[in-house]
């Protein structure tokens, strides 16, 4: 098959999926709250000639193009959910739904899955193989959908695996792979302090847990600087500290929150266990307790080696070789790392940075938007990988 025939359709269609994308990104719907976007997609899915499975892990939708010749089975997906953030920019297509937003990608993402398998479906009986098409609820929350959607044999014969993240701060016409290692572990601890409270004018009859609490934000510091090895990454970020209310009362309780990333397993059991052993140590030689919390969050996405060489390769053939650079590592978190971890694949990064540079804004930002022509690069590299990795593996 001619590839560029199929991404000079792709072009014909790209308003169409700007049409899609931007009534998602009007209609958003929050993690695992999410009812009319999979709608949307089973039915689009259903009306291309595909095999459509609905509530799939809960509220996931999984579409099956079976090509009409042999050939290995290779997964895409796209995540849908939006946040609740209140959407602040001044567009068209703003968030219609208050306190919720698109402010991720992920209506980019879907819309253009959505294209991929319009213009694959065209061409069905000449595609060699399957494509699965898995369309994923609540990547923004965990326990997320990706294993409740494995569970459910989301990926069931399917022999490699791809996904995409558009990324508003990286440079559009730019695609980005890593071999390995490529977004973190994420974890997440609460900790609650119990001391006793009293009148600020007598702390020595209290135990107080306010400074309490303020001391353990400061050893927890040290668990990466003298606790890890340098040469694994690791965070650990305070992000809440709750106590009192009162400008003259020593409170009784205190409570911080914050999140861990690692990479690697033996790093984060340490930061967990050095955690744990911290609070308990700080609490004790102040005479307060504590109860300590922690939640496993998504595992660290790995991509394998030889799919994300094919990526790269492939993506060079859209963009170019010199637009095709090797990520830095970073320690964001995604759901995708539970697909890697059944399946071979990749996962990469596609540049959509707005040009205004007043208009561009980190993702998570009330006033996050993205470059939509990032959609079309992203779906000529996913029907690229469709059409050459069957080529390769079906001989």
């Amino acid at each position: 098959m001619d590839i560029h025939k199929l991404h000079e359709d792709l072009e014909l269609i790209f308003p169409k999926m700007i049409e899609i994308r931007r009534d998602f990104h009007m209609h958003p719907e929050i993690s695992f709250q999410e009812v009319r976007t999979p709608k949307i997609i089973a039915d689009y899915l259903e009306n291309l000639g595909l095999e459509v499975r609905k509530g799939v892990g809960g509220r996931g939708v999984v579409g099956i193009l079976r090509g009409g010749k042999k050939g290995k089975t290779i997964a895409l997906r796209a995540d849908f959910d939006a946040l609740p953030i209140q959407d602040e920019k001044e567009v068209t297509y703003k968030s219609t739904i208050s306190g919720a937003m698109h402010a991720c990608g992920h209506d980019g993402h879907t819309a253009t899955l959505l294209g991929v398998a319009t213009i694959l479906a065209k061409y069905k009986e000449k595609i060699k193989g399957n494509v699965v098409f898995i369309h994923q609820f609540a990547e923004e929350l965990p326990p997320g959908g990706a294993r409740s959607m494995i569970e459910d044999g989301c990926l069931d014969g399917v022999d490699v695996i791809f996904g995409a993240h558009l990324q508003g701060g990286l440079p559009v016409g730019e695609v980005f792979y890593r071999e390995g290692y490529t977004m973190a572990a994420s974890d997440f601890f609460e900790i609650k302090i119990t001391g006793k409270g009293g009148h600020g004018a007598s702390p020595h009859l209290t135990v107080d847990s306010l400074v309490t609490a303020s001391q353990l934000v400061l050893n927890l510091q040290q668990i990466v600087s003298r606790k890890v090895n340098p040469v694994n990454p690791a965070v650990l970020s305070v992000g809440a500290f709750n106590s009192g209310s009162a400008l003259n009362v020593i409170p009784e309780g205190a409570y911080i929150g914050g999140t861990i990333r690692t990479y690697d397993s033996d790093t984060r059991d340490l930061m967990e266990n050095e955690l744990k052993k911290l609070a308990l140590a700080t609490c004790q030689l102040s005479g307060a307790t504590c109860e300590v919390v922690y939640d496993r969050g998504y595992d660290a996405v790995w991509n394998h080696p030889n799919e994300t060489n094919f990526i790269r390769k492939i993506a060079s053939g859209v963009v170019g070789d010199e637009n095709v650079k090797e990520r830095e590592l970073g320690m964001g978190s995604e759901d995708f790392a539970y697909y890697l971890n059944e399946v071979p694949g990749s996962y990469f990064f596609v540049g959509a940075k707005l040009e205004e540079p007043d208009l561009v804004y980190p993702h998570h930002h009330p006033r996050f938007d993205f470059d939509e022509s990032a959609m079309l690069i992203t779906a000529k590299v996913f029907v690229s990988a469709v059409l050459s990795f069957n080529e390769e593996n079906s001989k």
